[in-house]
């Protein structure tokens, strides 16, 4: 009995935490369960058997998004060699969508928790910038699987892309100025910028939330792609640009 309460107790604790319910969190732990192989821990190579991921051409940054210490919130850089069940659910609670029950300011603050967690996939090197060279690897690993776009062509939609974030972002830029490339704050202004350009209101969760969300309790999704919350407009390399 003692131990029931334990568990019953452990599961509150949870929920406060991480917002699932006490169901979610039980539908989840199956999950986890058969991804650690009934381990208490989950390593990055229990990754290679979910069969959703296998094609995803930026399945890496998927894994290693979960052992990304910025979304454990357990420090400003590195990756953990293993990840618990409460660190699992820390990194699911990204993926779950906005409760309708959320009052403006709460829907303001996950949905900016949701996107500082895509901010830390295209940011590998935790430096709290998104470069050229970073952005080029993600555009170039999303269309890594397309035999008719060339790599050349992925980095000149990624260079072009790059040049309308800056100038969303900066404004007018001087000939000899550089764009040192995408902070967190440029990013939601970037966001911002194309949710006003594509006429959703502010506070309606927008169809990439709603691909990463998914049913609560289901894995992540194989087929998100992050790349789209920055602009591709441009199919043309334009100013220099420096990582």
């Amino acid at each position: 009995m003692g131990a029931a309460h334990s568990a019953s107790e452990e599961v509150r604790e949870l929920v406060g935490k991480t917002g699932f319910s006490s169901d979610q969190i039980e539908q989840l732990h199956r999950r986890f369960k058969q991804l650690s192989g009934d381990q208490p821990t989950i390593r990055k190579e229990n990754f290679n058997n979910v069969p959703d991921l296998e094609l995803n051409p930026i399945r890496s940054k998927i894994v290693r998004a979960f052992f990304d210490n910025r979304n454990l919130r357990k420090g400003s850089s590195g990756l953990a060699d293993e990840i618990n069940f409460e660190d699992f659910l820390t990194i699911m609670s990204y993926f779950r969508p906005i409760d309708t029950t959320m009052d403006e300011e709460q829907v303001q603050l996950c949905r900016k928790e949701k996107l500082r967690f895509l901010f830390h996939m295209y940011d590998s090197d935790s430096d709290g910038r998104i470069t050229l060279e970073e952005y080029r690897n993600v555009v170039e690993e999303l269309l890594s699987g397309n035999p008719h776009i060339e790599k050349e062509s992925a980095r000149s939609i990624a260079d072009g892309a790059m040049m309308e974030a800056a100038s969303v972002c900066v404004g007018q830029m001087e000939p000899d100025q550089v764009y040192e490339g995408i902070t967190f704050d440029d990013f939601l202004k970037v966001v911002q910028e194309l949710l006003l350009s594509s006429g959703e209101p502010e506070g309606v969760e927008s169809e990439e939330e709603k691909s990463y969300g998914g049913r609560e309790g289901d894995d992540p999704p194989a087929n998100s792609e992050p790349a789209k919350k920055l602009p591709q407009k441009s199919q043309q390399g334009s100013r220099e640009a420096r990582a």
